[in-house]
């Protein structure tokens, strides 16, 4: 099979804060990306604000690196499970993965997940143990843990025989031996050149590429991104897209595009195994074939894990709707979810019979979280539920998605843990002390229904204070395991609407935690508290204090009031109840029960108690 040698395509997998994105701005300058004055980009790679803030990969990105003859694709990779679907379609663009280890904390959890994908397509590794300039930092036991991780993933002979370069993403060298001299990033190049094998694909052959990512110009229109199988393609070429339906639609190639560092740049020609961008078809998916013949056969598509979590979206219909927001009907909503389908290949977007109500699966609350929180920063209102699995039925029986999971703890937060676990029917399967004494920790291994990790990672934060480490992926369907156990606390729904006073919130915070602050508009059904029992209070935020020209004891005392909560998205969404939507706007987050009057909701209740018996 011919090769074309003057490319390498590699995928990046790292952990949070191994130092990614340092390294790979010394490639690109090292490549000759940036001029000699010119200030590298902080977190390149990280281009969406969401990403830059949350410390995570959500989309997938090409970096290009020109050194001697040799293009080098860099392709970065999620490491969250929940966007799986960006992670599986990038290996359908590469030959081989460039593992990035912390000198001092080893392999961790989330790079798991990826990396089992990479080995499961045969895709080579070379493995870069990172930072050797932190203090502290113990290389030799980052290479065994590393060897350890290959064996547990079955590792073909060839996989485990990755070759080790050590680096300073920070001082910018890498080098093959603890011992040798720092001369720049020439080593890690050399093993990427000669590790990786070079792109198949013959370019006398008739084009094909098969759509990986799509971009947007607001020049060219649809920009579809992947790797050239097979010919070539340049300005004013025949282009067919055949579709997921089988349709075949004839178009002209208008540009073509190649990357050049982080940007790219208009090509005369793209060839068989490079990385491009093609236009001229405007509606594209990810997934299709981009051919020169109208005979020619798609190229298949990678199988991606199902959906297992789904949410309901909904026109946001409640007292301050309006107020905040410039897209707020169901036209605005369905046309944006189902947007994100396009450039999204594991969330799905289903109409209900309700028309202001939409259904969207994806394979976690994270997932979905992200795409709430970029509609809201594009000007979106909307209500979003409490996440459910999606349930199967066979040989009638009930299963439910079961998750693998990994949770790498403090040995003094051991206990507290596994009975977190235990409650949420999670089953551990392995346990592995490592360290001694204040830095003892353990990695426990567990399967857990997917209902169980809803909200899980959370309460897990806040019982380590921050110093757990988890990660999952989709396993199987299993028959449905009962009852799990989610909030124990009831809330404090408002009965009135208007502004929160001091003097009513004063007297409130003594029956729980208060979610608003003085000032802040509450409405009927709205909730601005939790309290410690499993019931709903009502109560009424908004009394002010009556006036009269007696003097009383506490006069001249000013009210004492606590911080209110405020909840991140992702909390929120795992906080409420089935019968509570979080209201999202482009500044505001609200929690309110779907059905705002307390009449209607005692009669609801009614009809539940009497359905049940």
């Amino acid at each position: 099979m011919k090769t074309n040698q003057r490319y390498r395509n590699i995928a990046i997998i790292a952990h949070v804060d191994h130092g990614k994105t340092t390294l790979v701005d010394k490639l690109l300058r090292e490549g000759g990306v940036y001029r000699a004055h010119e200030v590298a980009e902080e977190c390149a790679m990280d281009s969406m604000d969401l990403e830059r803030e949350k410390g995570i990969t959500i989309k997938a990105k090409n970096a290009s690196v020109h050194w001697k003859e040799f293009t080098i694709n860099l392709v970065d990779t999620p490491g969250h499970a929940d966007f799986g679907g960006e992670v599986e379609r990038i290996m359908k663009m590469v030959d081989g993965v460039l593992l990035l280890v912390d000198a001092y904390d080893g392999p961790q959890a989330q790079t798991r997940f990826v990396l089992k994908k990479a080995l499961a397509q045969g895709l080579r590794p070379i493995v870069v143990i990172n930072k050797i300039d932190r203090p502290n930092c113990d290389p030799h036991k980052a290479h065994d843990q590393v060897l350890e991780l290959l064996l547990e993933l079955h590792a073909t002979e060839d996989q485990f025989n990755a070759p080790f370069i050590y680096a300073s993403g920070r001082d910018g060298y890498a080098i093959r031996n603890l011992d040798d001299k720092h001369e720049g990033m020439t080593p890690l190049f050399e093993a990427i050149v000669a590790r990786i094998p070079a792109p198949t694909g013959d370019i006398d052959a008739p084009f094909q590429m098969v759509i990986t990512n799509l971009d947007w110009s607001d020049y060219v229109g649809r920009i579809a991104i992947g790797k050239i199988s097979a010919g070539k393609i340049k300005i004013g070429d025949p282009l067919f897209c055949i579709h997921k339906d089988g349709k075949r639609e004839r178009a002209i190639c208008t540009k073509v595009f190649e990357f050049t560092g982080m940007k790219s740049s208009e090509s005369v020609n793209g060839e068989a195994g490079n990385i491009v961008g093609v236009t001229g078809i405007e509606e594209l998916e990810i997934g299709e074939t981009l051919c020169d013949r109208i005979d020619a056969e798609p190229i298949p598509f990678v199988d991606i894990d199902p959906p297992t979590i789904q949410m309901e979206f909904c026109v946001n219909d409640g007292p301050l709707n309006g107020r905040d927001g410039k897209y707020l009907t169901s036209r605005h909503l369905r046309e944006r979810l189902y947007k994100e389908t396009r450039t999204n290949v594991s969330v799905k977007v289903e109409d209900t019979e309700l028309p202001n109500v939409f259904h969207v699966s994806a394979r976690g609350e994270l997932q979905i979280a992200v795409i709430v929180e970029m509609m809201r920063r594009e000007g979106y209102e909307m209500l979003v539920s409490r996440p459910h699995v999606i349930l199967k039925r066979e040989n009638d029986q009930t299963l439910e998605p079961f998750e693998s999971l990994w949770i790498d703890v403090p040995n003094d937060k051991l206990g507290d843990a596994m009975q977190h676990l235990a409650s949420r029917k999670g089953q551990i399967t392995n346990m592995t002390h490592h360290g001694e004494g204040l830095t003892a920790r353990v990695q426990l291994e567990a399967t857990i229904p997917t209902r169980g990790l809803i909200g899980f990672e959370t309460d897990l934060v806040n019982l380590t204070s921050g110093r757990a480490v988890m990660s999952h992926m989709f396993k199987e369907y299993a028959p449905h395991c009962g009852h799990v156990v989610s909030r124990v606390s009831g809330t404090l729904v408002s009965m009135a609407n208007g502004p929160c006073m001091a003097y009513s919130l004063g007297m409130l915070q003594d029956r729980g935690h208060l979610f608003v602050g003085p000032g802040d508009e509450v409405y009927e059904g709205m909730i601005v508290g939790e309290n410690p029992r499993k019931e709903d209070i009502p109560v009424n935020p908004t009394t002010e204090k009556k006036l009269s020209n007696m003097r009383s004891q506490g006069d001249g005392k000013a009210v004492q009031l606590e911080p209110p909560i405020r909840m991140s998205l992702e909390h929120a969404i795992e906080y409420i109840a089935n019968d509570e939507y979080v209201e999202a706007t482009p500044h505001f987050l609200r929690l309110r029960k779907k059905l705002l009057s307390a009449i209607d909701r005692k009669r609801a209740s009614r009809r539940e108690e009497q359905y049940e018996t």
